[in-house]
């Protein structure tokens, strides 16, 4: 592990830099927002809406599953050619759709194959004042200014073996003057921290597991860390194989981590009322409530619940006022106690679902496969407000939020603006 010096300068630069991004409402500048917990303050947020709601609708050339992002008035993807073989990043005007950049980022040679349920532009970009980082796993990381689309720095030197037929899709975030992203192949197993400015290295830190006698494939994971409370400091917590460990955003000195069965996860763990909720297995998904303010191995001792039962594969938990919202990839939605793990309800939705869910103004949003989203009361008792068709196309990516009234939606082929009613609308007439 290598460690910066200077450590009081760079932690203040950590807190402000990270509150700063935060604050700021109107940009969903990671993967599930602001706080990168799917919550929106949003009042105005559509409840209702059909095809004549959407403002505007752009076709987006070869493959990808990369959340949107949006600062200012720019929203920024990445795609791939189905092979590979060419890496794009790709900014559309928020407010027209008309796309600003189509930057050609890569080339790769001899991709690794992958399924169908993947693309080669999957991790999600984040993005800043002037700047966006985009990634593409083992592939490459680039720095792009967002006013001329001029590529400021590359590392392709961070790779990793994902493995035939699985391929990348760990997400970056900002914390202060950091870059920060797993890399957890079936070779190395590794958190960094890029400066942001220059795109050299400020950390590494392995994963302090030993995986010599684990099976390669269960030393993958695809997770993305985020950044909770540890006291009057901050702390970063991802989920790796076998593993979910702490991290100090400054130094990357592991503080704690937990021991689990579990591998090839993606959802990101979410924080609330002083415990950490993360899911820990693909194949048999269990979520686990931990208490985040322990030191060393805490596998035995900070646990404080497991739910075993239909959890989710694929889908990130949402948090919402003492309460965990979750749905499986089969489309069963529960409502969990987030102090004790109670289930208050299970029900089935239709159809599929990969996008993580979205909080705002007392509801949310479960958007499936299908680009069919489910709209529900955020408590106690299941209470459906609504269910909205967009189109037949396939929905992989969370949408984002704009102008605290619209959503970014990605499907396979096209991105949309989509507006429509709001809770205090009264519904039209039929002129029938």
């Amino acid at each position: 592990m290598t460690r910066t010096a200077g450590r009081l300068p760079i932690l203040l630069a950590v807190l402000a830099g990270t509150a700063g991004l935060t604050a700021k409402e109107d940009a969903w500048w990671q993967f599930r927002g602001p706080a990168g917990n799917g919550h929106s303050d949003s009042k105005n947020l559509p409840v209702e809406w059909k095809e004549s709601d959407i403002t505007w609708k752009t076709q987006i050339h070869d493959r990808g599953w990369s959340s949107p992002v949006v600062w200012g008035n720019q929203i920024w993807i990445t795609t791939a050619t189905k092979d590979g073989g060419k890496l794009f990043a790709i900014c559309v005007d928020k407010d027209t759709g008309k796309i600003i950049h189509d930057i050609h980022v890569f080339d790769v040679t001899s991709a690794m194959l992958i399924t169908s349920a993947n693309t080669y532009a999957t991790p999600t970009c984040a993005i800043e004042e002037g700047r966006v980082y985009v990634h593409y796993g083992t592939y490459g990381t680039a720095c792009i200014d967002t006013r001329n689309g001029a590529i400021l720095w590359k590392r392709r030197d961070l790779k990793c073996d994902h493995e035939k037929g699985a391929g990348p899709a760990s997400s970056p975030t900002l914390v202060g003057d950091y870059l920060v992203f797993h890399v957890d192949g079936r070779d190395v197993q590794y958190v960094i921290a890029l400066r942001k400015l220059t795109g050299e290295t400020a950390w590494k830190t392995d994963r302090s597991i030993d995986y010599s006698a684990i099976p390669v494939h269960h030393r993958k994971a695809y997770g993305m860390p985020v950044l909770i409370p540890r006291g009057k400091k901050t702390q970063l917590v991802g989920v790796g194989g076998r593993g979910l460990f702490s991290y100090d955003p400054v130094t990357g000195k592991e503080l704690w981590k937990m021991r689990h069965r579990g591998w090839s996860i993606a959802p990101r763990p979410v924080y609330g009322d002083g415990l950490l909720f993360a899911l820990i297995d693909r194949d048999d998904p269990e979520l686990w409530a931990i208490r985040p303010d322990g030191t060393g191995d805490v596998t035995d001792s900070h646990i404080v619940w497991r739910e075993t039962k239909r959890m989710p594969e694929r889908s990130s938990p949402l948090f919402v006022n003492g309460l965990l919202f979750v749905v499986t990839r089969n489309g069963i939605a529960s409502c969990l106690e987030g102090s004790t793990g109670k289930v208050c309800w299970q029900n089935r939705l239709k159809g599929a679902y990969s996008a993580s869910p979205i909080y705002a103004n007392g509801l949310i949003y479960f958007f499936g496969e299908d680009s069919v989203c489910t709209v529900i009361s955020a408590g106690r008792d299941f209470n459906v407000v609504s269910t909205n068709s967009l189109n037949e196309e396939q929905l992989m990516a969370t949408p984002a939020v704009v102008d605290r009234s619209a959503f970014i939606i990605r499907t396979a082929t096209h991105l949309y603006r989509l507006s429509g009613r709001t809770h205090s609308e009264p519904k039209k007439k039929s002129t029938d």
